[in-house]
């Protein structure tokens, strides 16, 4: 049995940043486009993303945590019994099947008109996978020989991954510009079709093309803001005083400083909510298909901070409020 803990170097109480930061070491390591004909390295990272694609997918790392790299069964991860699961070839492409372990929601049609997707935070290249299962290209109409894909690591700051950022990116000696668009996620990869190594000569094929560029993203932690979904979620003290009686604060946001006010009357826990100051996303009209850009919401969780110690004064004018049953 495989144990994927040990294949990233970390043990079962591992979280899932943890989860990840030890793949992310290891994809740098081994990345066959830092280790060119090394085969160790090669097979180092295959081992490496398939235990990702596992320990970083919550349902299958509690089916790996009961029953093992086999799955429940003894048939895999999210394969039937014979290890093939055809759901997802319903109508073509449609369906949420899977094959080989792989979610086939996540299509999208690559720039050279194969079928890509996204898989705990790897992509895969299906033109090549079905190739591969099927022998020769789809149709075997003509022979496509495609270049090595190049990966490239980006590092974005919080408030870029929300607004979206371009980004010059060097490759091979090129500067190419690359827009991140607003609400990516750390571990997401863009695919920039056509921008990898040429394709290396061969007689036999009819066509040519060069392989991708991916840039895979690591975005940096804001200290007080958290991305859910199409909002964002700060947590915020507030004093005892605030919270009674209400008040305003100067509040540090990712479009500036805001004023805030608190209703007097503000319970612990409690969640303001400050409308289109979440994340930008955009959304189309059922009928006319006219595009329209929407933000979510900036939601903030109060935290009354009650005081350790109190003057007498205080302590006297606590009694008064008792008095009138507060």
């Amino acid at each position: 049995m495989k144990d994927y803990y040990k294949t990233l170097g970390i043990d079962k109480t591992a979280s899932k940043d943890d989860v990840k930061k030890a793949f992310r070491k290891l994809a740098h390591q081994y990345h066959p486009d830092k280790n060119k004909g090394n085969k160790d390295a090669e097979a180092k990272f295959k081992e490496a993303s398939e235990a990702y694609s596992v320990l970083g997918d919550d349902n299958k790392r509690k089916q790996y945590d009961m029953f093992g790299s086999a799955g429940p069964g003894g048939a895999g991860f999210n394969q039937g019994a014979g290890g093939f699961n055809a759901g997802g070839f319903q109508g073509g492409f449609g369906g949420a099947g899977n094959f080989g372990g792989f979610d086939f929601s996540q299509f999208t049609r690559g720039g050279q008109g194969g079928f890509h997707f996204s898989q705990g935070g790897m992509e895969f290249d299906l033109g090549d996978i079905f190739g591969e299962f099927f022998g020769g290209s789809r149709g075997g109409a003509r022979r496509v020989r495609k270049g090595r894909n190049i990966t490239v690591d980006v590092e974005l700051s919080f408030k870029d991954s929300i607004f979206g950022v371009e980004k010059e990116i060097n490759v091979g000696g090129k500067r190419l510009a690359v827009t991140i668009p607003p609400g990516i996620e750390s571990g997401q990869g863009l695919r920039v079709a056509g921008k990898g190594e040429p394709a290396p000569d061969d007689n036999d094929a009819k066509d040519s093309v060069p392989g991708d560029l991916i840039v895979r993203i690591w975005v940096a932690e804001h200290p007080n803001i958290r991305k859910e979904g199409f909002n964002l979620v700060m947590e915020l003290d507030i004093k005892l005083t605030t919270a009674l009686a209400g008040g305003t604060i100067d509040l540090d946001t990712l479009d500036g400083k805001i004023e805030l006010k608190i209703p007097a009357g503000t319970s612990h826990g409690e969640i303001l909510r400050l409308r289109g100051k979440g994340v930008p996303y955009e959304t189309r009209g059922i009928f006319t298909g006219k595009a329209h850009d929407k933000r979510g919401d900036l939601l903030i969780v109060t935290h009354v901070a009650m005081p350790k110690k109190l003057s007498r004064k205080a302590r006297e004018l606590i009694d008064e409020l008792g008095k009138e049953g507060l």
